[in-house]
């Protein structure tokens, strides 16, 4: 059987058009899949290098502030229940806030940092509350706010009535202390 130029073009032609088509389905189409892939992963990989770098160097400086945090905090439950006390009654006088009882109570616990609840009643108008509030709020005292109950004592609304429970922590015992800077002085081992 002999082909004509003609046959024989038409015949390369399609073979060579199947011969790509084969090449593209089976080679060159998983192969581009998988350089973007690949592209991809190299791209989260190297934003997952970058953050760990970043931690990896702040590691010293949150330490140092960790370490300092530790020094200037309570440190045993007298001196927070002293320490927070004296704080509200500060806030308290310098919101205008007059307050009627503070009662203290220690929360037991066996980690290293110990929690002393205090919850707190008084009255005021809305304006020496918002001040008690936010002078809490950004106190340097390891404080926070558990929970919350206001209240209207007048018809009008100019006198409230706050009670609140306050969250204060402290460093335990000495046996507590030593067993959290082993634990730090592990944690920088395994670093």
């Amino acid at each position: 059987m002999v082909l004509s130029k003609r046959e024989r073009i038409i015949l390369i032609a399609t073979i060579v058009s199947v011969g790509l088509l084969i090449a593209n389905t089976f080679v060159i189409e998983p192969v581009l899949a998988k350089r973007d892939e690949m592209e991809s992963q190299r791209q989260q990989l190297l934003g997952d290098l970058s953050e760990a770098e970043l931690l990896i160097g702040n590691h010293r400086r949150m330490q140092q502030k960790w370490n300092s945090m530790l020094s200037d905090g309570l440190r045993n439950d007298a001196e927070a229940e002293s320490k927070v006390l004296a704080e509200l009654r500060e806030w308290s006088g310098n919101a205008g806030l007059s307050l009627s009882s503070i009662r203290p109570e220690r929360v037991s616990s066996d980690k290293g940092l110990q929690e002393m609840v205090f919850t707190v009643a008084g009255k005021g108008s809305l304006d020496s509350v918002a001040r008690f509030l936010w002078q809490i709020e950004t106190a340097a005292l390891p404080v926070k706010i558990k929970d919350m109950q206001l209240g209207s004592s007048s018809e009008s609304g100019d006198r409230m009535s706050l009670q609140l429970h306050l969250s204060a922590l402290y460093l335990g015992t000495q046996k507590k202390q030593a067993e959290v800077r082993q634990q730090e002085v592990q944690d920088e081992e395994g670093l």
